[in-house]
């Protein structure tokens, strides 16, 4: 009797027995390489996984990644996504939002200048930069279900990272060509086309970096303003340092470091270990179905053999220069064009599609054993974030349902605290300020409650029992106010103070606020 390990070990021998060889030069190297000839005009892509996992040494320098064109379901998908959201973050600043006479007309800036956070409708002060963190905050909580649920899929699609990074490899291959081609131009010597190429590649890359940083400093001024202002040299001197220093960044980071900061630099891959399980979806390589692996003649059967050809197109196209059959890698960003890429190749050997494929470890085990794909995204661990996500968004919810359009604040003046009228009556003095958040003038009448036989009076308007309190658009008032209690009205309040209530009730709307005080005598 033949052992299941040695009738798979004969099976392999009698497959690479019956292989013919041919020599064939490697353009990319100086010897002749001897490769196995492959079925259905598929040639094994000379290329090695820079960053395997199992010779990955503590220390090393950089093996530059040279990435392969893929095709298929998911590249089209980060194609889609790389335009719309660089589409969104270069056009942005110049859509235009009517806010009213007066009011920054930019649908979405950070007005530093006043201190304020425009975002079409929404307009966030000062005061209310809460709503910020909340939204930080259901962003980070998104960002943990997401890998829960599907492992490093922000990376592999909406990090800005791997957005950028793609658009410059997409500008390096249109001036330089596909990877082989690369490959081939940097092992020549420079001559008037490895420059030529070379220079346009780099000169395109810093006018995508330039466009970059000056999107940037637009979302923090009005940017036809801003715009000609920096053309003609009179911005403010911020705008040129952040413009430099994010397009500096941006050539450095998404053109030369590329799939370096994934690996070194950026701590999500370190943190993701934590929030992802034996349910969470993950770009797997099916080993039970590819192994044992190997190249595959026309006139040979699939028996004793797995569905892995070891052509290499899988490594070739990762943009982090791993071997997804390595097993789960801290490098692996789920980009999932390694599945395009074996896809491809398992239409043109006639096997279904899946040998590499977004699996659970889970899965993984059940397949193994003759099961079915198991999905189970509903799980405590995706629970608790939903749940958690939803008693944040609630409380962020209403918080902007109860924002006001109309604010308040009142100070009482300390020196003095008070003072004694020459007809025995006590006047405080206090600074009221009105706060107007809507976009057109409102006008306010201001009075007080809770202090009884009290008369308010504001500076300028003496005389009137009931001022009216006039704020522009999307601004402060400050007024001076004085509260006066007679001498017949003192006995009736307790204490050195008294506390009371001013009132500013909106002519128009009738919508009020109130502020409370306090009203101190001897």
């Amino acid at each position: 009797m033949i052992s299941g390990a040695a009738r798979t070990a004969h099976n392999e021998r009698g497959v690479r027995s019956e292989m013919t060889t041919i020599e064939v030069k490697n353009p990319f190297l100086d010897d002749k390489k001897t490769v196995a000839a492959e079925a259905h005009g598929i040639e094994k892509i000379d290329v090695e996984a820079v960053n395997r996992k199992a010779e990955r040494p503590q220390y090393a320098s950089r093996k530059k990644v040279y990435p392969k064109r893929g095709h298929g379901f998911f590249r089209n998908v980060k194609w889609l996504v790389m335009a719309g959201t660089l589409a969104v973050y270069y056009l942005l600043p110049w859509l235009r939002w009517n806010r009213g006479p007066g009011l920054p007309n930019q649908a979405v800036m950070l007005d530093i200048d006043n201190g304020r956070i425009f975002f079409f409708d929404l307009a966030i002060w000062p005061q209310e930069l809460y709503l910020v963190t909340g939204f930080l905050v259901l962003s980070a909580l998104s960002l943990f279900l997401f890998t829960a649920i599907a492992g490093r899929v922000w990376c592999g699609y909406l990090c800005w990272q791997t957005v950028w990074t793609d658009l410059m490899v997409a500008v390096e291959r249109f001036w330089q060509g596909d990877r082989n081609a690369r490959i081939r131009l940097d092992k020549e010597s420079w001559s008037a086309n490895k420059f030529f190429r070379k220079g346009m590649t780099h000169l395109s890359w810093i006018a995508i970096a330039a466009a970059t940083g000056g999107a940037f400093i637009l979302y923090f001024r009005d940017a036809p303003t801003l715009a000609h202002e920096f053309v003609t040299g009179q911005a403010p001197l911020p705008s040129y340092v952040f413009f430099a220093l994010l397009t500096g960044f941006t050539y450095l980071l998404g053109g030369i470091a590329r799939e370096q900061v994934c690996i070194y630099m950026c701590p999500w891959p370190r943190i993701q270990g934590a929030m992802i399980d034996s349910d969470s979806l993950l770009v797997t390589y099916r080993d039970f179905r590819g192994e044992p692996r190997g190249p595959l003649r026309k006139s040979q059967g699939w028996e004793g053999r797995g569905d892995c050809i070891d052509c290499n197109a899988c490594v070739a196209v990762c943009p982090m220069g791993i071997d997804i059959r390595d097993g789960g890698q801290l490098e692996c960003i789920q980009c999932a064009l390694c599945i395009d890429a074996c896809n491809e190749i398992m239409d043109k050997v006639g096997r279904p599609h899946g040998l590499i494929a977004y699996d659970t470890h889970r899965s993984i085990q059940s397949e193994k054993k003759g099961g079915g794909l198991k999905l189970n995204i509903i799980r405590p661990r995706t629970m608790l974030y939903a749940g958690v996500i939803s008693f944040v968004g609630a409380i962020v919810g209403y918080a902007l349902m109860s924002k006001t359009t109309l604010e308040m604040n009142v100070i009482a003046e300390r020196n003095p605290l008070y003072v004694q009228l020459s007809d025995g009556g006590i006047r405080n003095t206090f600074t009221v300020k009105i706060l107007n958040k809507r976009y057109e003038t409102h006008t306010f009448k201001l009075s007080i409650d809770g202090l009884p036989g009290a008369k308010m009076s504001v500076l300028g308007q003496e005389g009137e029992e009931t001022p009216l309190i006039s704020v522009v658009p999307d601004d402060l008032r400050e007024i001076r106010a004085y509260v006066t209690v007679p001498k017949s009205e003192l006995g009736k309040l307790a204490g050195e103070k008294s506390e009371f209530h001013f009132v500013a009730t909106d002519a128009a709307g009738g919508q009020k606020t109130t502020r409370g005080t306090n009203f101190r005598k001897p």
